[in-house]
Parts: structure tokens; C-alpha cells; sequence
């Protein structure tokens, strides 16, 4: 019988008031709820310093984590399996499940079985970000891929993208995507929308597509010259770079006025970006490369019109023209033609409303998504 669920980094559980990302977005959504259906359910996070919490039910297990120049990877790895062994010697673990990485360094005992969730690992989007695999990112990555019992994808695409680069080892694979948080991401009727804004949020990266959304804008302002990109997100760095300067330094002088228009927001809380979710016309993904894209579902969630990538999953999600639109996130005009076409064509955009809500409801709840992984994790354990 399936009793108790420990989660290992790279998954970490999201403070109050802070944004997160998509295992961040997972992990909020999905552990309460295996706690809610009575397991035990434990997470163990790096931190500044040692502690152990209780967070709606999950017991929350922070390590300190090593700095050592060399070996910082043995010390902390050495520290993750001290801790599962504590762990399992007081409530004996049934399953433990980590990202891509995670399992490399994890000493394997045969009484546990051991699971990664693809969200997207080094070599998947090392070729979306067109840059060179990693030899010890790469190594840990196949280690690891080894000694999993079973694996479980966000998307169809995830699959058979990372199978190109890693093998499964003929382990069981299924997939289930991740849920959406809907206490949370939930239409809000008694916003106003700004009709004149468009929404972007994410990561400030190469793959998320906001370089070309940007130079979208003088195409789309010259119909509509009022709109306005509000951009939400978190700045990142490659080679001690940071992408807000390139955009700012090198793509916002090439769109000439239109740069009043493009209005960087910043990061915010995520209870806040879904009051901006709410209020916006339309939101805009343009992604090169995702595993599922829960930014989407998210916003789909809020009965919002969205506008995602025809590469990676996006066909997973969206049917064209019936629950929101896929653009080529490559071509400048093919972003700018599908923000006219929602923008011209309003009675169409509610019924895409309409549906968008309907097709998360439908495919993305909780309690459907839950049972699938339960079945998985209790597969796995009978086998």
C-alpha cells in the first residue's frame, strides 16, 4: 500500500508571496492534495540554513547546502541520502521522485522505488538554447536516467524529445501533465480589462520568444496603436550577461517609437500576476522550446485568449482558432498576424474564452491529473 512520497531537488516548495516557475507551479498544486488523499508526504529543499517545517501538511526538510569548490556535488549528495535514510528508518518511504538530474548521486534501495519527472532537462534544452551539452550536467543526466524505476512526462513532446538524447532503459513511461493551482487560477469576474494590453509573462531568456514578441510590436501598433506589451517576469543571465540589458540595449532601439509601448514590469508575486492575468486583453507565449508550458494552461485557466507556440507541445494544448491560437515563434509577422487576428476579431475571442476554460476544466483538473500518478506510483510498486 502506497503510504509515503518523498521529493527530492531540484524540487523545492514556493514562499509565500514570491514567484516560481513550473516545477514551483507542480509542486503547490500537486503535494497538498496527495496529503489532502492521506499520504505522507515529504520535501527535501537546499537552503540557507538546516530546518525542518510543516507547510499545508507537507513536511518540508531544508539542508544546508555545500559551496566547496569540487565537491560541493559529493557533500550535498552525500547529504541527501544521510537524510533519506533518517527519513526512511522513522516512516518507511514507498517512492521518491525527482527532475532529470536528480537521481545521479541517490544511493537506491530495494525497497523504494525511484521516479523522474521529465520538466525538462539539461540536454533537452541545451538544443533549444542552441548551446553545447554540458559534459558533467550530461553525465549526471544519463547516471541518472539509469537508475530510475519509471519516468513520467509533462507532454507528449517532452517524451519524445528527451528519447532523441536519453534512453528509458525500457522502464514504464507515461504521460500526465501538471495540473493548474485553480484556487488560484480562476476567472475573475469583477476585473476591468485593459483592452489595450497585451500580456507577457516569464522567464527574460532566449527560448521564452520575448525578443521576437517585442519586434512584433510596431507591426500590431500600426492597427492598433494603443496597445501596450507589459512584460512580467524574472531577468536571467548567460556569460554574466543580462538578457533585460540585451532586450533594453539591443532589440528596443530597433522598434523605434514603439518602444512607449513595451513596458518591462518586472517580477512580481504570483498572487498579484493573476490579477494582471485577469485584467489583460489577451496573453502572448511565444516560446522556441517548452515541456508543457503551465503558463499557458494557467492563463487558459483564467478564461483568458491565449497565444502559444506551434513547436513543442503547443498542439498538446490548443486546437487553432477554437480555444486559442499557435504562432510561429520564429516569424515576427506570424506573431503580429495572430495578435491581429484576436484583436480584430472580438466575437470569435469570447467563444476562445469560452472554450480555453472549458478544455483546462476538462483536461488539467486535479483530481483526474492526482489519480493518474497514483496509479502510476502503485503500478510501479507492484511490479
Amino acid at each position: 500500500m502506497l503510504k509515503h512520497i518523498c521529493f527530492i531537488p531540484p524540487y523545492a516548495y514556493p514562499k509565500e508571496g514570491f514567484s516560481h516557475g513550473g516545477i514551483g507551479s507542480f509542486t503547490k498544486s500537486y503535494l497538498p492534495d496527495l496529503v489532502n488523499r492521506g499520504f505522507k508526504v515529504t520535501l527535501i529543499e537546499f537552503n540557507k540554513k538546516e530546518s525542518v517545517k510543516i507547510i499545508e501538511g507537507i513536511t518540508i526538510i531544508h539542508l544546508k547546502r555545500s559551496k566547496i569548490r569540487g565537491i560541493s556535488w559529493f557533500l550535498n549528495a552525500l547529504k541527501i541520502n544521510n537524510k533519506l535514510k533518517e527519513i526512511h528508518n522513522e516512516h518507511p518511504i514507498d517512492i521518491v521522485e525527482s527532475a532529470e538530474l536528480g537521481l545521479a548521486f541517490i544511493k537506491k534501495r530495494t525497497n523504494i522505488k525511484y521516479i523522474i519527472r521529465l520538466h525538462g532537462g539539461h540536454h533537452f534544452f541545451a538544443e533549444s538554447e542552441n548551446r553545447k551539452i554540458n559534459i558533467w550536467k550530461g553525465f549526471q543526466e544519463k547516471r541518472s536516467f539509469k537508475k530510475s524505476n519509471g519516468f513520467i512526462a509533462v507532454s507528449n513532446y517532452v517524451k519524445k524529445h528527451t528519447n532523441f538524447f536519453l534512453s528509458y532503459h525500457n522502464k514504464p513511461i507515461e504521460v500526465i501533465p501538471s495540473t493548474v493551482n485553480f484556487k488560484l487560477f480562476t476567472p475573475k469576474r469583477d476585473v476591468v480589462i485593459n483592452e489595450n494590453v497585451i500580456l507577457f509573462a516569464g522567464r527574460l531568456c532566449e527560448k521564452k520568444g520575448i525578443k521576437n514578441l517585442i519586434l512584433a510590436m510596431p507591426l500590431i501598433l500600426e492597427k492598433y496603436p494603443s496597445m501596450e506589451l507589459h512584460i512580467y517576469g524574472k531577468d536571467s543571465f548567460k556569460e554574466s550577461r543580462s538578457y533585460m540589458r540585451f532586450l533594453l540595449e539591443e532589440i528596443i532601439p530597433q522598434i523605434g517609437l514603439a518602444k512607449k509601448n513595451v513596458i518591462f514590469k518586472g517580477e512580481i508575486p504570483i498572487e498579484e500576476l493573476v490579477n494582471r492575468y485577469a485584467s489583460s486583453k489577451i496573453c502572448v507565449f511565444p516560446s522556441y522550446m517548452e515541456t508543457q508550458g503551465l503558463v499557458v494552461i494557467e492563463a487558459m485557466a483564467m478564461k483568458k485568449g491565449v497565444i502559444f507556440s506551434k513547436y513543442g507541445p503547443g498542439v498538446e494544448v490548443i486546437n487553432q482558432y477554437v480555444n486559442g491560437l499557435l504562432c510561429d515563434p520564429y516569424d515576427i509577422k506570424s506573431i503580429a498576424n495572430e495578435v491581429l487576428w484576436m484583436l480584430d476579431n472580438p466575437e470569435s475571442l469570447k467563444n476562445i474564452e469560452e472554450k480555453a476554460l472549458e478544455t483546462i476544466t476538462k483536461n488539467y483538473n486535479l483530481d483526474n491529473i492526482a489519480n493518474r500518478n497514483i496509479n502510476f506510483y502503485l503500478n510501479l510498486l507492484s511490479q
